[in-house]
């Protein structure tokens, strides 16, 4: 993929992305509601920006082009696989709850979990009518909301993230609208890595934590260059077996 214009990293606070397109030599932005790690860009609600861009009204969208290319990291937070656990009576979370209050935390959660669901549906919706290349990227668990409930399927999943250089290991989907995803396969090892489950989620709705959050700059331009440059890295060996 050819970018001539610029990357807009949509939800994203830490500049990780960003700051590895630009150093890739291709200029990038953060567009967040956060700026806890002082990277955003433009401190921004992207859900307004979306309803009023579906709605046909003044947004952040006018200002992109087809030149440019934005990527998504839409929050997982109603989607992903523990969100999925507590939508049962038998969630470790309501063991101390009586049925009438777990009925209201499930309830709850499934009112706020069709919310953001329209809002990426929206957004979607959005970069089609106005023909802007597009990357979202979500977790692909075994029981994540998306695998069975999303308008289309994922382009690729990554499954292992520690492949590439990330200190998660946990499968990762990716759409891409209006353009197609390069194929490359830069392997890089990081000696510790971390599960997803033991980190901690976000206490306000949509939002999520800052750990669950991150992604190594490593595994950030590997994905680049693997996934939408299509740019071999001198340093490393695409060709040779993976090993531990």
């Amino acid at each position: 993929m050819e970018i001539k214009g610029r990357v807009h990293c949509f939800f994203e606070q830490s500049g990780t992305f960003k700051n590895e397109f630009k150093k890739l030599g291709i200029h990038a932005e953060d567009y967040d509601i956060q700026n806890e790690f002082g990277q955003t860009d433009h401190v921004i609600d992207l859900f307004a920006e979306i309803e009023k861009a579906y709605e046909g009204g003044v947004s952040i969208f006018d200002s992109i082009t087809c030149d440019d290319l934005i990527i998504a990291f839409f929050p997982c937070i109603y989607f992903c696989a523990i969100s999925q656990a507590s939508m049962s009576f038998n969630s470790t979370n309501f063991r101390a709850l009586n049925m009438k209050e777990k009925t209201d935390k499930i309830l709850e959660r499934s009112a706020n979990r069709e919310r953001f669901f329209a809002i990426c549906v929206k957004m979607f919706s959005v970069a089609y009518q106005k023909n802007l290349r597009m990357v979202m990227e979500n977790p692909w668990a075994e029981q994540t909301f998306l695998k069975a409930n999303f308008v289309m399927p994922p382009s690729l999943v990554d499954n292992d993230r520690t492949r590439r250089g990330d200190i998660y290991q946990k499968p990762t989907a990716y759409w891409f609208v209006n353009c197609e995803h390069t194929n490359g396969l830069s392997l890089q090892r990081q000696k510790k890595t971390k599960t997803i489950l033991s980190s901690r989620g976000s206490a306000k709705s949509g939002v999520c934590s800052e750990e669950r959050s991150m992604i190594h700059p490593d595994y950030a331009r590997n994905f680049i260059c693997d996934f939408i440059l299509g740019k071999e890295q001198q340093n490393t060996l695409p060709q040779l077996p993976f090993k531990d």
